[in-house]
């Protein structure tokens, strides 16, 4: 059973233009390439393949955001974090694919 938060692009623009999110909570797994491509500003690039040797510098008290490029790796991060005490995520639905289209851009 899954104890994140799925939200989706819409909930996750709308938490950035409020304030409630700040963009370095955002923790994007997309491999370079992808990142390099189209990213959200001002997010965390923490590609998955090398997810594991990074977790130690992530914060568990902080609340954390995980975006992948369509909303399947991100999921998998999210049980990862969770499998090593991490307890508040948030897994954004559709991935960047999803926040790119709500921002006009068309990303694949």
């Amino acid at each position: 059973m899954n104890q994140w938060e799925n939200i989706d692009a819409d909930k996750l623009l709308e938490r950035l233009a409020d304030g409630s999110l700040k963009p370095e909570q955002i923790i994007d797994v997309r491999e370079h390439h992808e990142w390099d491509y189209y990213r959200l500003e001002g997010t965390t690039h923490i590609p998955m393949s090398i997810f594991p040797d990074r977790l130690a510098s992530i914060q568990k008290a902080e609340s954390w955001y995980i975006l992948c490029g369509h909303g399947v790796r991100s999921v998998a991060v999210c049980r990862y974090m969770q499998e090593n005490g991490y307890d508040n995520l948030h897994n954004i639905v559709g991935g960047i694919a999803a926040v790119a289209e709500r921002k006009g851009f068309q990303y694949d």
